[in-house]
């Protein structure tokens, strides 16, 4: 499979804050050896072993939730054959049992795949991010850790911008724009490997006949593969695939919003139309989607200029206050 676009790269001064033109980026951007300096990278590039045992310094033996695969799967955290289930274990497991399994594996062509996935640092590694953290401006992301061997992480979208940093292993990147959805063959809604729907096609092995408007998928396509002390930035709803190509990996990457967190997430509203408005027949449907537009998808200062500000009301910029009225609203017309 050729992808030919690379995702647009540039080189990032060490321990600076992230500046705003990033944060506020609408493309995907690789940024090299942005997180080279943090200790963890430096002694990742000594040894994964003197990386293991620097990371294992500051775990507190929380239980920690994994991925087991067997080695058939190649690494493909994924569903079974049917999609009634997956091809993974999930188990709580401590932390340093899953470092063992990894050190002792390292070299095996044959190892299962073993998949620590979006664990929050500040819980389990307290003080890690006191030495290994990115500045950043006007914002306290939420900073998680991965740790694996080989895997491969199908193409999922998140609903938050997001900064990956690459401190051990190696990872390769496939992104998407969000208007490549339709061509990317997504899977259930309810019941996903890890909470995100996700592309159903093998990247490895793409099935043209079964999945044929893939191939314009992979046009649209941009591919980076990231180093240790490497980062990319993905924006918010860009479909990303992930795969990790070391027997040793560890990733950190951190997470926001560019909205208060009190106007709720918009996949809830995905679900109240999946209930309220597919089912409707085609004519009211666009009806729908023509107030969609208005009200939504075009709004603008002007769209409701007409109306008094003291009449608006939630057409008007909704606060914390007026958020929680109207969740409120939604919460008595929903439980009738």
């Amino acid at each position: 499979m050729l992808i030919q676009n690379r995702i647009r790269q540039v080189s990032h001064c060490r321990s600076q804050a992230i500046p705003a033109s990033v944060l506020e980026s609408k493309l995907p951007l690789v940024m090299k050896g942005l997180v080279a300096d943090w200790p963890i990278v430096r002694q990742g590039q000594i040894s994964i072993q003197n990386a293991d045992v620097y990371l294992r310094s500051f775990y507190n033996n929380l239980p920690v939730t994994a991925y087991y695969a067997e080695s058939e799967v190649n690494g493909r955290i994924f569903y079974n054959q049917d999609l009634s289930g997956f091809n993974f274990k999930s188990l709580s497991v401590n932390l340093n049992d899953v470092l063992n399994s990894l050190l002792n594996f390292v070299g095996n062509g044959h190892a299962p795949t073993m998949y620590v996935g979006s664990t929050l640092i500040d819980k389990w590694l307290p003080g890690f991010r006191t030495e290994n953290d990115i500045l950043f401006e006007r914002m306290n992301p939420l900073a998680s850790i991965w740790i694996g061997n080989q895997s491969r992480i199908a193409a999922h979208y998140d609903f938050p911008d997001n900064i990956a940093c690459v401190v051990a292993g190696k990872r390769r990147f496939i992104v998407f724009p969000p208007e490549q959805v339709e061509n990317l063959y997504v899977g259930p809604l309810d019941l996903t490997p890890s909470g995100q729907a996700v592309s159903l096609v093998d990247f490895h092995t793409p099935d043209f006949e079964r999945y044929p408007r893939f191939s314009q998928a992979l046009e649209a396509a941009q591919i980076a593969e990231l180093e240790p002390g490497d980062a990319i930035f993905i924006p918010s709803m860009w479909w990303h695939h992930v795969e990790s190509l070391a027997d040793y990996n560890i990733l950190i990457n951190y997470w926001w919003r560019r909205t208060p967190a009190y106007l709720g997430t918009p996949a809830n509203v995905l679900q109240h139309a999946l209930l309220g408005i597919r089912s409707l027949p085609v004519e009211q449907r666009q009806a729908w989607q023509a107030l969609f537009n208005y009200y939504i998808f075009d709004v603008d200062e002007s769209t409701h200029a007409h109306i008094p500000e003291a009449a608006k009301g939630s057409l008007a910029p909704i606060d914390e206050k007026s958020a929680r009225q109207l969740r409120a609203q939604l919460l008595n017309k929903l439980n009738r």
